[in-house]
């Protein structure tokens, strides 16, 4: 027959046990569906996003930013977006700094057969009723690689402006994706 001491040690510890419990299931876990949550104020229901701006030399990029970012505010959330600050609640404004392409590997002729295209834009995100900053990163970036020769090694020029242009709107998707996140789920 267990001692006195042993079944108050069981009990002890079994009220330990149901306690611990009990404080996990009532606190809830706070689980929420990634890409779906929102730390934006309430108030906030139409978003400006003006055409970005653009320091680089490669043409008409920032329209393409510009368009994948207001598809993914429109795509991610219950938000009416505009293309400026004129009856907003907050606005987006970003300007594309920097584009660089450079060779990263080369075919045994010594022609370049891939290249890393990189994106670089400052972003913030201004609550217009508040007055305020809520999300901003100077130096967003962005890269993406594609291929350019042709099957005999010999470089394709089509082929390499039609990739250079694939590879922008899938930086432009990736950073539209990423920048919606950011700002909706705080990170």
């Amino acid at each position: 027959m267990p001692s006195r001491v042993g079944w108050r040690l069981t009990w002890y510890w079994s009220a330990i046990s149901l306690v611990f419990v009990l404080g996990m299931l009532s606190s809830g876990c706070g689980y929420a569906l990634a890409g779906r949550g929102s730390f934006l104020p309430d108030y906030i229901e139409t978003i400006g996003v003006p055409m970005f701006g653009n320091q680089t030399p490669y043409f008409e990029v920032d329209q393409v930013v510009t368009e994948y970012v207001r598809t993914e505010f429109i795509g991610r959330g219950n938000y009416r977006v505009v293309p400026d600050e004129n009856g907003a609640d907050a606005v987006l404004e970003g300007d594309i700094v920097s584009m660089s392409i450079a060779p990263a590997s080369f075919t045994a002729e010594q022609q370049a057969s891939r290249y890393i295209f990189s994106m670089t834009a400052n972003i913030v995100f201004r609550d217009l009723q508040a007055d305020e900053v809520i999300w901003q990163n100077g130096s967003m970036t962005f890269q993406d690689e594609y291929e350019v020769a042709s099957g005999g090694g010999a470089l394709d020029p089509s082929t390499f402006f039609g990739q250079e242009a694939n590879a922008m709107e899938r930086i432009a998707e990736d950073f539209a994706a990423t920048v919606v996140s950011s700002i909706l789920e705080a990170f």
